[in-house]
């Protein structure tokens, strides 16, 4: 009986190993900034999928990386660059299948304040800037590469307050916590407070592209590989288009 008992615990622990995270669901790591676009999409896919359900986590491309490396579950991630899916795919914790691009973004500075912000150089007469931590998002990165680029880092010191993610950067903007600060263009266009001062010059930084791809233990979720095709459809062109994303 005893033995009995051990080979059923056995049977139960091999199949809920095998299974997925919960039966009919999809788990999507997204960039912070596709938190709109992507709770749009995932709510249309599942009024056409009764009975699916996709949790959705938002964060900074590098921490939602380190997340899936430490094993917590996810089907696809969207990224806000391509640095954080090479990570993952050295580890090879995505599935073989290629890369895909999602969407493309633009870096813009928005804020509040009241002094003449039109350009780069107008940006030493500011007193504090936020940008996300470049460390571990992609628009902290953009970021500090333009004002590299510019030949303004030395001048800016001190007066950048950096953020977990561009959503961050753009609250505080909002608040007038700070004078202005980086954010993709599609956060800012959400603003009600903080406006657009200027487009950051596409020379000074490279072009802001989210990569999406299914995980390594992804690969084995029907739902997700629906989803994902989904993703690439034009309804889903149309919503990123409505949101301010460019498709090409």
């Amino acid at each position: 009986m005893r033995k009995m008992l051990i080979q059923v615990t056995s049977c139960l622990c091999a199949l809920l190993i095998a299974a997925p995270a919960f039966a009919g669901g999809i788990t999507i790591f997204a960039a912070a900034s596709l938190k709109d676009v992507v709770n749009e999409l995932a709510d249309s896919f599942a009024r056409k999928n009764p009975g699916v359900k996709i949790v959705r986590n938002y964060g900074a491309s590098g921490t939602l990386a380190k997340q899936i490396e430490s094993g917590a579950p996810a089907d696809i991630f969207i990224g806000a660059n391509a640095e954080w899916m090479a990570y993952l795919r050295q580890r090879r914790l995505l599935s073989p299948a290629p890369v895909e691009t999602f969407t493309f973004n633009t870096l813009v500075f928005a804020g509040t304040t009241a002094k003449k912000v039109t350009g780069m150089p107008d940006l030493t007469s500011l007193s504090s800037i936020a940008i996300g931590s470049p460390k571990s998002v992609p628009a902290g990165e953009y970021a500090t590469e333009a004002i590299r680029k510019a030949g303004l880092e030395n001048r800016l010191t001190g007066k950048l307050v950096f953020a977990k993610d561009a959503r961050e950067s753009m609250m505080y903007a909002e608040r007038g916590e700070v004078d202005g600060a980086f954010v993709y263009r599609t956060d800012a266009l959400l603003g009600k407070r903080a406006k657009i001062l200027f487009t950051v010059p596409q020379q000074l930084y490279p072009r802001v592209a989210y990569p999406m791809a299914v995980t390594a233990s992804g690969a084995r979720n029907s739902e997700a590989a629906a989803f994902f095709k989904y993703l690439k459809e034009r309804d889903a062109k149309t919503v990123l288009g409505r949101f301010g994303f460019s498709v090409k």
